[in-house]
């Protein structure tokens, strides 16, 4: 009975994408450290939370279908009812949130310059037109189905949400204006490489669907082992050589520099097992989980060098 209590709430826990907002929140974390920038309010960290899996729960509660060989999917059709009540009650809290970050920041934002204004734009657009195919205003304009452009589309939108707008957010309330400094770039830079990444290795468990559905991602056109050996590991080598150029521009100090070494490392090795049929759980907890690892090797390199 406790196995199956704790297996039903690990399939609460990924399946109904909570994982997705907490690893939001240690990545906005994570940025506002590097950054050295105090933390946001509690506001900010719970609209991304909310709005996080908010948008993810929508890819999955608009898909109607019964007979499903997705696990996931299934997990949808079964638990319909808890799912949508969690939906509404995070949508009103993703509204409420930005309705009184406007009222309190009205006159802050108001004065923010075209480019916050334009970065504030840029990355909830891209992910509108993402999941389009099941909008009725962007249905035509999907971008789901761009199967090789995939991948970097989510990792270009993950790097905004956790590297931009932790920094915009505080320029809020601050009242200043958002200055991308070279380090902001790097970080970027090195965000949107990792998370691309994972996306690709995600595309390896939807190989089948794909196919079918004529999505040709890496693993379509290239087959698994060309993906892994000739995309998925040079990629990763290449964010690795990434960060040790702003390495050397920022002059980090050694422990810092291990630390956030590691999930590069070890994304070498999940990058490899994936030459082997996993389970869906396998790549919600292990593949996704790496956003969460990276993001903690991030914090706690960072905490060790404030306070060291």
């Amino acid at each position: 009975m406790l196995q199956k209590t704790n297996n039903a709430f690990i399939k609460f826990i990924f399946y109904g994408n909570y994982f997705y907002g907490v690893c939001t929140l240690a990545l906005c974390i994570e940025a506002s450290l590097q950054h050295l920038l105090p933390l946001n309010s509690l506001l900010f960290y719970v609209l991304v939370f909310s709005a996080t899996v908010m948008y993810y729960t929508k890819a999955y509660i608009t898909d109607t279908s019964i007979e499903t060989i997705n696990k996931r999917t299934q997990w949808y059709n079964q638990n319909r009812k808890t799912v949508k009540i969690s939906q509404w009650l995070f949508i009103s809290i993703t509204v409420g949130c930005l309705a009184y970050t406007v009222c309190k920041y009205f006159y802050n934002i108001l004065h923010l310059d075209y480019f916050d204004w334009f970065l504030m734009a840029l990355f909830p657009f891209v992910a509108a037109l993402y999941y389009g195919i099941n909008s009725k205003l962007f249905g035509k304009y999907n971008l789901r189905n761009k199967g090789s452009l995939k991948p970097f589309i989510i990792g270009f939108t993950w790097a905004g949400f956790v590297t931009v707008y932790p920094l915009i957010y505080y320029c809020i309330e601050q009242g200043i204006s958002y200055k991308a400094e070279t380090l902001s770039v790097f970080l970027f830079l090195k965000n949107f490489i990792f998370i691309t990444i994972l996306c690709i290795m995600f595309d390896i468990k939807d190989y089948a669907s794909d196919y079918n559905h004529h999505i040709y991602t890496f693993v379509v056109k290239a087959g698994l082992r060309r993906t892994i050996f000739y995309i998925i590991i040079p990629l990763t080598l290449f964010g690795l050589i990434t960060y040790f150029v702003l390495v050397g521009v920022e002059h980090f100090h050694i422990t810092r520099i291990l630390l956030n070494a590691v999930p590069f490392v070890i994304l070498l090795f999940v990058g490899y097992s994936l030459r082997l049929r996993r389970t869906i759980l396998y790549y919600l907890v292990v593949v996704d989980g790496m956003m969460l690892l990276k993001a903690l090797c991030g914090i706690f390199a960072m905490l060790l060098y404030l306070y060291s």
